[in-house]
C-alpha cells in the first residue's frame, strides 16, 4: 500500500471529523455519528475552524486514490479553553485516528514520527489524552510519551483515561528521523 504524508489544510475539515469521530471511539459507543462528534461541547473544539493559529497536522493518504486514511494534528488550547490533554498554554494537544480498515499497518506511527519531528522546531512539548485500554499507549510510551502523574481520571464511558506529555527538547533524533 502506497501512501503520501501530506500537510493538512482547512480543506481537510470535513475529514478531521471523521479522524475525530475514530478518534474518540464514538462508534464504540454505542450508534453514535460523525455528526455527534461534531455536536458534542468537549469534542468540537479538536476540528472546529481548523487552521487556526498553531494548528499542525499531516494526513496519511494513498497515491493510487487519492483516499485520506489517517491524521495526525495538533492544537493549542488555553486555561480558559482546555482539551482532555491540556498541559499549558504553550503546550499543543494531539490528536491522531486511522480509519478501521488502515490499521496496524505503520501508517499512525509514521504520522506521529512525521508531526513530532516538524513540532520540535515549534513546540517544546506535546501532551495528548488516551485510554488506559488504548493499545496505542505502548506506542506513545515507546515514542517517549510520559503519563502525568495524578492525570488519572474516569471519562465520559466510564473508563479510566490519562493525559501525557512528551518533552520535544529530551527526546531521542533517532526517533524523529
Amino acid at each position: 500500500m502506497d501512501y503520501v504524508i501530506r500537510p493538512l489544510t482547512q480543506q481537510d475539515e470535513p475529514f478531521l471529523w471523521q479522524m475525530l469521530y475514530e478518534a474518540a471511539h464514538l462508534a464504540e459507543d454505542g450508534n453514535m455519528t460523525v455528526q455527534d462528534a461534531m455536536n458534542h461541547p468537549e469534542l468540537v473544539k479538536y476540528v472546529k475552524d481548523w487552521g487556526l493559529e498553531g494548528d499542525m497536522g499531516f494526513a496519511a493518504t494513498l497515491v493510487d486514490s487519492n483516499l485520506s486514511v489517517g491524521a495526525a494534528w495538533l492544537r493549542l488550547f488555553t486555561a480558559n479553553n482546555q482539551g482532555y490533554g491540556y498541559i499549558d498554554d504553550q503546550t499543543p494537544e494531539l490528536a491522531i485516528a486511522i480509519l478501521p480498515e488502515y490499521r496496524n499497518q505503520g501508517i499512525g506511527t509514521h504520522l506521529i514520527t512525521h508531526l513530532i519531528a516538524t513540532a520540535k522546531a515549534i513546540y517544546p512539548s506535546i501532551s495528548l489524552s488516551t485510554r488506559k485500554s488504548n493499545p496505542a499507549l505502548r506506542l506513545y510510551q515507546r515514542l517517549g510519551w510520559k503519563i502525568v502523574p495524578g492525570s488519572e481520571t474516569v471519562n465520559r464511558v466510564g473508563s479510566i483515561s490519562l493525559k501525557m506529555k512528551l518533552d520535544l527538547a529530551t527526546m531521542p533524533e533517532a526517533i524523529t528521523n
